[in-house]
């Protein structure tokens, strides 16, 4: 069973608290770091998720460093700390090392190398690099993420929600009216009035997807159906203009 909020901080607390006293070197000691470190970022608290993550990450490399899997499962969680924290360009440059090299070991269809061109793919977005991203989600990650995750799995979920997102991320609403009365604007080439459309299709079935798996009141199922509210939102305002 998954744990969220409150109860997974509490949990991972709870782990650390319990084998602190431990030697550096003992496995459940390093697990339990990281149980608290996950907990603290899943908990939207990355400035002190941050140096546990760090700190997991020296452990490893002094202690387990032939373990090259766990290292990047570490500096995964680095980037992302340093992504919530609005450092984009050191978490893009981390994830771009970690996706290649997961391509690389682990292939493009592993699970772990899918969540990395997920992540990937947010720092893009946020360094405006629309092509980019797009590209990376649609041509690569979606194709082997639904045959091999499956098109229900929460991965598979997460990317398509991400492309919904990255269709108009570059078009402000204005532009998107703009683009309805027929006046092109640069930079927004794109066709938006059709990005927009299909943006909200995949949104609307990515919720429908999340309230049948997990529930209403799951976060991330509450998140989608945020976003899809705000692209219906963008989309009443471009029928008006």
């Amino acid at each position: 069973q998954d744990f969220h909020g409150a109860v997974e901080l509490a949990l991972g607390w709870a782990c650390w608290k319990t084998y602190v006293g431990r030697l550096e070197t003992d496995a459940s000691r390093f697990m339990a770091l990281g149980m608290c470190g996950n907990a603290l970022g899943q908990s939207k608290r990355p400035e002190e998720a941050l140096p546990v993550f760090e700190a997991n990450l020296a452990l490893l490399r002094r202690h387990w460093s032939h373990n090259e899997s766990a290292i990047l499962i570490a500096q995964t969680n680095a980037a992302n700390c340093l992504a919530n924290l609005g450092r984009h360009d050191e978490a893009l440059v981390l994830r771009r090392e970690i996706f290649a090299k997961e391509v690389a070991t682990l292939g493009v269809s592993h699970e772990n190398t899918i969540a990395t061109g997920n992540n990937l793919s947010v720092s893009l977005l946020k360094k405006r690099l629309w092509d980019e991203a797009r590209t990376l989600l649609r041509d690569q990650l979606l194709p082997v993420a639904r045959h091999s995750l499956g098109p229900d799995h929460d991965l598979t979920l997460k990317l398509e929600q991400r492309l919904s997102l990255g269709l108009v991320a570059e078009a402000p609403r204005d532009d998107l009216r703009l683009k309805r009365r027929g006046v092109r604007r640069d930079p927004f080439d794109l066709d938006t009035g059709d990005n927009l459309l299909e943006a909200v299709t995949i949104m609307q079935d990515v919720a429908q997807r999340r309230r049948r798996i997990f529930g209403k009141g799951h976060p991330n199922t509450r998140e989608v159906e945020a976003n899809l509210s705000t692209l219906r939102s963008l989309a009443e305002s471009v029928d008006s203009a």
